[in-house]
């Protein structure tokens, strides 16, 4: 789920959060973004276009160096956004293969590495995005960032989880209404519209 990329974003800023508070507030809204920032994809070529394998995990390591060599906002904030969007490319490996109704759907394409010039096969540790393991990631996630930061951080952590909880109680039927509207759609709307629910 997109929420447990957030959540993933949140706690990989936590350290870096709690040894520099100073700069809490842009680490951590880094971490957030950082963790959805690959999804951004789904309107060219999902989990292709934005998500790097590799030239990611290579970037988040420069930063880290840059981090430690020159702890200042700017690099800690963009480290906290190359990690979590590293781990986004981990987290969607581990999950399931690309298309509609993944719990039916055997692809073997979880996220393309541009280095290599091919796709990864997927994992499927977890099912698919809002199966109950998900959710049970989710919450995970969710308890340190709950228990150590100020309210608006707290508020944002259960918001998340409410989303995940929700999402993951319709997730079969929510694909299902998505793909029965596209139809009703214009075609110039249409085209802009994830494959997945155009073609299943």
């Amino acid at each position: 789920m997109v929420t447990t990329h957030a959540l993933v974003g949140l706690l990989v800023a936590l350290p870096l959060a709690v040894l520099a508070p100073e700069h809490a507030t842009a680490v951590l809204a880094a971490g957030v973004v950082g963790g959805i920032a690959p999804d951004f994809d789904v309107f060219a070529t999902h989990r292709k276009t934005l998500h790097l394998p590799t030239y990611g995990t290579v970037a988040a390591g420069v930063a880290l160096v840059l981090a430690l060599a020159v702890p200042t906002p700017a690099t800690l904030a963009t480290l906290a956004f190359l990690l979590a969007a590293a781990l986004h490319n981990a987290g969607d490996i581990v999950c399931c293969g690309l298309g509609a109704r993944p719990w039916h759907n055997r692809s073997e394409r979880s996220v393309y590495d541009h280095y290599r010039g091919r796709w990864i096969p997927p994992r499927r540790w977890i099912r698919y995005d809002g199966a109950p393991e998900d959710l049970a990631l989710a919450v995970g996630l969710a308890v340190p960032s709950a228990a150590i930061l100020e309210w608006r951080w707290q508020l944002l952590t259960v918001a998340l989880l409410g989303v995940s909880v929700v999402y993951t109680l319709a997730r079969k039927r929510l694909e299902c209404v998505a793909r029965w509207g596209v139809q009703f759609l214009p075609a110039r709307v249409r085209r802009y519209v994830p494959e997945r629910y155009v073609t299943g």
